[in-house]
């Protein structure tokens, strides 16, 4: 096994920042997760700080959990087990800042994240996974580098959110909860390094944050082929699967649902893979008002064994969304040989290849997502043909072992002052 050397010819000590841990909560936790598994087989000491819902660490991996009390969207039940750490300056900043509905978790993961590494003494690099918080800024007092994934900038999740809003009130509402937006403008301008995931994330960091394609590295995500494959069951007919958090508008559940309406001869049964039902409200408030209760369910969450189950059943794969920085669910049905139908928004087309391995679409066409499903759906040779180019494309281009190397090179352009800003 390769030893990757830090200072001195030690072994190089890299502390991992996730504002939240577990690959549950998103593209972020299956980052940390993997990131750190590879980083710690080189032969990096790896400590991952993260915040909850936390993960499962992989081995060789030193997990610390940072606390925090989750009053964003809570009115009730709020309170902490001791009822007076609520008047500590941190806890009472985060309770008062959601009870106008910013969202300050970024900030303050950011702030005691500051505060356990200086328990836990010097590292040779800090690497915040798109937390952005005013706190990074404490840590480069500590003299180690911080250099940070930004896998895309918050400012699209607003303009998306605000294109799908109902009322005025909604858009105050989101206007105050995206407010950390400038914060993470002014953070990033101040790294000593920028990774994104893909091309169109870097072309987005460089709009929204002003900051030079020229101090941005590109590095894909993997896929954990090992465990993303077809696990052989028997298709489902005419299913569809979407995987990904409906509450967030980008994700675009909306037009999936309207290209369902528009294929009411089919006989379509759509699987969500998302919380259910009062856990979240959007989609199922769409699903009632379309009339489609008797074609989609939600399962919850679900294991990863299931979720394999679930991309392997499934005929198609659906990801209308509005805007991706990489897009994990599409690169793991792939894996899976589920053939695709998206749209060609952020950097989906670096991962699906138009009329190879899926079927790419303008975003926010309903009409259009409706027909690509259709051609799919109805054409068993050409999904088993597709599905089979899809896995030989995941299988060459996205490993997590080349992301790690890569990401190790980026470190030690770092250290040596060759790459990243002063």
């Amino acid at each position: 096994m390769p030893i990757a050397r830090g200072e001195g010819g030690e072994v190089l000590r890299v502390c991992l920042l996730s504002y939240r841990g577990n690959m549950y909560c998103g593209g972020q936790g299956v980052y940390a997760y993997y990131l750190a598994r590879e980083l710690a087989k080189l032969g990096c000491e790896v400590h991952l700080i993260a915040g909850p819902p936390y993960p499962d660490p992989p081995d060789d991996v030193q997990l610390h959990k940072i606390v925090n009390h989750n009053f964003f969207g809570k009115k009730r039940d709020f309170l902490p087990p001791n009822p007076l750490e609520i008047f500590y300056p941190l806890n009472f900043f985060e309770y008062a800042a959601t009870r106008i509905h910013i969202f300050p978790e970024m900030f303050t993961f950011s702030i005691r994240a500051f505060r356990k590494l200086k328990e836990l003494g010097r590292f040779d690099i800090i690497h915040d996974n798109q937390c952005l918080g005013f706190g990074l800024l404490l840590m480069r007092f500590l003299g180690t580098p911080v250099v940070a994934t930004i896998h895309h900038p918050l400012i699209i999740d607003k303009i998306a959110t605000f294109k799908q809003a109902s009322s005025p009130r909604e858009i105050a509402r989101y206007t105050m909860y995206y407010s950390p937006f400038e914060m993470q403008k002014v953070v990033t301008r101040r790294l000593d390094g920028i990774m994104t995931v893909s091309r169109s994330a870097a072309r987005e960091i460089e709009r929204a944050f002003g900051v030079p394609l020229t101090e941005i590295r590109v590095i894909y995500n993997g896929v954990d082929t090992e465990t993303f494959k077809n696990d052989g069951c028997e298709r489902e007919e005419n299913s569809i699967l979407f995987v990904g958090r409906t509450e967030d508008r980008k994700k675009g559940i909306l037009y999936l649902l309207k290209a369902m309406c528009m294929l009411d001869d089919l006989d379509l049964k759509l699987t969500i893979v998302d919380e259910k039902p009062p856990k979240i409200t959007y989609a199922p408030e769409l699903v009632r008002k379309y009339g489609l209760e008797d074609k989609v369910r939600f399962t919850g969450r679900v294991t990863v064994r299931e979720l394999v189950r679930l991309y392997s059943s499934a005929e198609v794969f659906a990801a209308p969304s509005l805007y991706e920085g990489f897009g994990f669910p599409v690169a793991e049905a792939m894996a899976c040989e589920t053939p695709v139908v998206a749209t060609t928004a952020g950097a989906i087309p670096e991962i699906v290849e138009n009329d190879e391995t899926g079927i790419l679409v303008e975003p926010g066409n309903a009409r259009a997502l409706a027909s690509a499903l259709r051609m799919l759906l109805e054409d068993d040779c050409l999904r088993r043909q597709m599905g089979r180019a899809a896995r030989r494309r995941i299988e060459k281009l996205f490993s997590w072992e080349r992301a790690a190397r890569e990401t190790l090179n980026f470190y030690e352009e770092v250290l040596n002052g060759t790459d990243g800003k002063v």
